[in-house]
């Protein structure tokens, strides 16, 4: 296995903030609005560099996503803000309304995803996100993995036309995605190539994935990691790719396990090659206050419970 650079130690939600100053420098017609989470969001920077542009919302997140929809009829670029379950739980209707069904090109994008949240516990940690929109029709959805990845994103979804819905996080985590990466909405990154078992992943959860392959590496196993930043569209192709060569797959995901990433591979692998697979993801429950990583441990989705899933799955195949 190739060793992973770390590039350093950062939370995603810092790489929307600074890919949204750059768009602020770069591309006019890109607006932000924030539901009272500014700081939170690092939205500060757009709002230092386009006041003119930075619409602070308050704690009004349907009104916001209203705002967004009508501000693209004028060819603006509406980049929402605001926590995931604010962003989607909250605003499930205007945004199946104003926006996945009138087609807007809003960015609807989401911090403080998952049980990575901590403290503020089950109220704030959804983990039903990913599933809520994804089902949505003309939905695009991203789960970049790091810092650098969350920057890239930010920037790239301003040329796709469209809604999207950008998903990242509060925790500070390691940086192994070069800053120089171009990002491609629905095209997986292989980040390393193995025989024995495909994991595919999203989010943090990458992170954690890299550090099972190392430990399975040790064991004499060769993972296959993928980097499954955009879950839809899903980049069917990789996948197939993969599995055709390892005969079985984990995923692993900050999210539920239904509706998430598992379940959209799963359609996959059921409809053209039916290969083993393990799911490793919240199994139906809500989360609770805690240390971030701590709690990662006890709803099973850290690394050793990656590591677990591939022996299991190995041993299934035929």
């Amino acid at each position: 296995m190739t060793d992973i650079q770390v590039l350093g130690n950062k939370d995603t939600r810092s790489g929307f903030g600074d890919g949204l100053l750059e768009l602020a420098k770069t591309n006019p017609n890109v607006v932000a609005l924030c539901a009272d989470l500014t700081g939170s969001l690092k939205m500060n920077g757009f709002e230092k560099e386009a006041p003119e542009r930075f619409f602070q919302i308050g704690i009004a997140e349907a009104n916001m996503i209203g705002m967004a929809a009508g501000m693209t009829v004028g060819g603006k670029i509406p980049y929402t803000g605001t926590f995931a379950n604010f962003s989607t739980g909250r605003v499930y209707d205007q945004i199946r309304q104003s926006v996945a069904y009138s087609k807007k090109n809003v960015k609807i994008c989401a911090s403080h995803a998952g049980l990575t949240l901590g403290e503020d516990g089950a109220t704030h940690q959804i983990l039903e996100d990913i599933g809520m929109m994804k089902m949505l029709p003309n939905m695009t959805v991203i789960v970049p993995c790091d810092y650098n990845q969350t920057k890239q994103a930010t920037i790239a979804i301003a040329d796709f036309e469209g809604p999207v819905y950008l998903r990242f996080g509060r925790p500070v985590m390691p940086i192994f995605v070069k800053d120089d990466a171009k990002f491609i909405i629905g095209k997986a990154d292989t980040i390393l190539e193995g025989k024995d078992v495909t994991i595919i992943a999203c989010g943090h959860l990458v992170w954690k994935s890299i550090e099972a392959a190392k430990i399975l590496e040790e064991k004499g196993i060769s993972v296959e990691l993928i980097n499954m930043h955009t879950i839809k569209p899903l980049d069917k192709a990789a996948i197939l790719k993969s599995v055709a060569k390892t005969r079985c797959v984990v995923t692993a995901e900050e999210h539920m396990i239904n509706g998430g990433l598992g379940d959209s591979v799963a359609q996959v692998l059921i409809q053209n090659d039916l290969v083993p697979q393990e799911f490793v993801g919240v199994n139906d429950t809500f989360g609770e206050s805690g240390d971030p990583m701590e709690l990662l441990a006890k709803y099973n989705i850290d690394t050793p419970n990656i590591v677990e899933a591939a022996l299991k799955v190995i041993q299934r195949k035929k």
